[in-house]
């Protein structure tokens, strides 16, 4: 633990020596000063440290991924997986890893990691360049890549991309545990990059953005200007290629895949892959804060609204259209084909995370964390061990074409988002505080200890909550001595009776918006004023001062605008943050047919013994049956729905998020549904 104290003091150190002076005005309590203890996200985060990683690390080499790292570090033999950019997998999870060994000591663990890396470093080609795909046979390099270093980085080869990921894992292993091993492999890497792209070098729109989001990561580490000088000029440099046709429809030609169609600073919308969007706008955050570029800040804003406004699905997902990958048109939200490709998640909770430290606002943190808790962890099996690449919004009958997306998978040939995951959950302690000056801003309601110094004072502050069982929240507050600072309580926006800071969804019959939610501090009801979404509570704070919070959890209808086709006379149910489904194993094999009316009134249940424990909601509706495959009437049945990201853990079948209030059409299947038994 020595060596992570050392490391943030000497990050510390370094920003003041280099005069590291503009920066996002709100920074985050680091994961190391935050230990979780509650019942939601540590078994999660412990089962990603004992099984998810694990696994990860054996996959990548049962399926080459090491090898070629070896081989590389050999000069010789075949490339022996399918994309170039496999070698991200060994980063991203050399790097969820070394977030983990922050929570988990564990020496077999660190050992393995050094032995990992001391291969990676072996396959770096003297100059620093390292890139499997190229490095192993340079004459035979495949489709993906160009005869000469960087040829095809806009289009197919991720060259910036995989140097991107080295650069995230080095900046979390050094930062986790002390050690330089990989960030001096990828300094080395990062200043071959500086030194080939920039002003009066080569230019380059990165075809898969990250890379400037990791400059940005050794740059805070080590002061070096150059890093943040390339990583803006990758960004400034989009929307300057006179390849594309500006006049074509087709997504590639006009390079909005890339979002290279115009330059960033006159974006304002959301086009293109979702996933590389969500790094690229991220990385713009970044360089914002740290440059004060206010039209990259307006950008992204404008950005920002679009995405929240008219492009994400109910449950967080974004990403709508399977070909490309992509955004679609504002409200093109369709719910039989949605993609919503998990790495898409985490990309926009690593955006909305920077779009709070630049202003303040609750309603980044409300966004982030309704993917967090839906979009993103529907993407991870409660085994720990399969995964979603993609997130359906609904599942018909087995004769669906989708039916095969209600089953995870251990793996993918493209297996960008089971590593992604991994890396993301045990870094999740980052997200829970941050502070500016004499603010200390609580953004996520996790149980656990966590310590920080406000204002020079050490202040230390436990939260105790079932959260997001239980809307019931708990703060006790013990400076080592008294001090005098602020604390900002996060109200979410759906406890304010708002289902997303926008129009594109709401909850119907809302009754919420003028009531205050109640705050005692030692038993005692306090006043406060509300401030960008924020409980703003000042006061003098001595030992053991106890906060607490009650958060309304009645189960909520949301209905979405209706120039979002696919959900004009249907509901979605919230409750607190969760999104709820309908899943087949609960409601008679089938969750297809199910009806609900205004009338319906829900009862919520905590099932301790069902999907590792989650809060069910009930209630009794009416349900369209077939008889005799020729007549069809509604009967009353109890409808039970769960957590979204819950589903599809006990085998195939149907799902559903939106449900008609009333009958208006229905589909005439050829034959009976066949309904499977549920996985033991």
């Amino acid at each position: 633990m020595k060596r992570i104290i050392f490391s943030f003091s000497l990050l510390s150190a370094v920003l003041v020596a280099t005069g590291q002076h503009k920066d996002y005005p709100i920074q985050a309590v680091p994961f190391t000063s935050v230990k979780l203890t509650d019942n939601f996200w540590m078994p999660r985060i412990k089962m990603n440290h004992t099984v998810t990683i694990p696994a990860s690390f054996e996959r990548c080499e049962s399926t080459g991924r090491v090898k070629n790292f070896v081989m590389a570090a050999n000069k010789s033999g075949k490339f022996c997986t399918v994309y170039p950019f496999d070698d991200t997998d060994i980063y991203k999870t050399i790097e969820g890893a070394s977030y983990s060994l922050s929570l988990f000591p564990d020496a077999k663990l660190d050992k393995y990691l050094d032995s990992l890396i001391t291969i990676v470093g072996k396959a770096q080609e003297p100059d620093g360049y390292l890139y499997t795909a190229r490095t192993i046979d340079p004459v035979n390099v495949g489709p993906w890549l160009g005869k000469e270093r960087w040829e095809k980085e806009r289009e197919l080869s991720h060259e910036l991309y995989n140097a991107g990921h080295l650069y995230e894992a080095a900046a979390a292993h050094y930062i986790a545990t002390g050690k330089k091993n990989l960030l001096d492999i990828a300094l080395k890497n990062a200043d071959l990059v500086c030194s080939v792209f920039g002003p009066g070098k080569r230019h380059v729109a990165p075809g898969h953005e990250i890379v400037e989001m990791g400059l940005v990561k050794l740059y805070r580490i080590t002061g070096k200007p150059e890093y943040l000088a390339t990583a803006k000029d990758f960004v400034e440099y989009r929307g300057h290629y006179n390849g594309y046709d500006s006049t074509s429809k087709d997504q590639w030609k006009n390079g909005k895949y890339w979002q290279d169609d115009v330059p960033v600073a006159q974006q304002r919308e959301a086009v293109g892959h979702a996933v590389r969007a969500g790094y690229l706008y991220s990385g713009v955050a970044d360089i914002a804060a740290l440059t004060g570029d206010k039209a990259l800040l307006t950008a992204i804003d404008s950005i920002w609204a679009n995405v929240v406004s008219k492009k994400m699905y109910v449950q967080g997902g974004t990403g709508a259209i399977g070909d490309g990958e992509r955004y679609g048109e504002n409200y093109e939200l369709p719910n039989e084909t949605a993609y919503n490709e998990t790495c898409a998640a985490i990309s926009n909770i690593f955006w909305n995370e920077r779009m709070f430290q630049l202003h303040g606002d609750a309603k980044y943190i409300d966004v982030l964390e309704k993917i967090l808790y839906n979009g993103f962890i529907s993407g991870i099996g409660l085994d720990g061990k399969s995964f979603f690449y993609t997130n359906a919004m609904q599942i018909k009958n087995t004769f669906d074409h989708r039916d095969m997306e209600s089953a995870r998978s251990g793996w993918f040939v493209c297996s960008c988002c089971p590593t992604n995951d991994l890396r993301l959950l045990p870094s999740i302690p980052g997200y829970v505080y941050a502070q500016k000056d004499d603010q200390l801003y609580v953004n996520l309601f996790i149980n656990g200890n966590a310590t920080m110094k406000i204002m020079g004072k050490d202040v230390a502050v436990e939260q105790q909550n079932n959260y997001p069982w239980s809307g019931d929240l708990k703060f006790i507050v013990n400076p080592k001595k008294p001090a005098a600072f602020a604390m900002l309580v996060r109200i979410p926006g759906w406890a304010k009776g708002v289902a997303i800071p926008s129009d594109l969804y709401a909850f119907k019959n809302n009754m919420r918006t003028q009531v205050q939610v109640p705050i005692t501090i030692n038993g005692q009801p306090v006043e406060y004023e509300m401030q960008n979404g924020y409980a703003v509570i000042k006061r003098t704070w001595k030992k053991d001062d106890v906060v607490e919070v009650k958060l309304p959890m009645d189960v909520e209808r949301v209905v979405a605008n209706n120039k979002v086709k696919d959900d004009i006379n249907k509901v979605a149910l919230q409750r607190g943050p969760i999104i709820y489904c309908a899943e087949w194993a609960d409601n008679n094999g089938k969750a297809t047919n199910i009806i609900i009316p205004d009338a319906a009134a829900f009862t919520a249940s905590f099932k301790a013994d069902m999907l590792n424990g989650i809060e069910i909601l009930q209630a009794q509706v009416p349900v369209v049956e077939v008889k005799n495959n020729q007549t069809i009437q509604t009967e009353q049945k109890t409808l039970t729905a769960i957590p979204y990201y819950a589903w599809a853990n006990r085998g195939k079948g149907e799902m559903m998020i939106w449900f008609p209030e009333k009958v208006t059409a229905v589909d005439l299947l050829a034959g009976e549904p066949h309904i499977p038994e549920p996985d033991k």
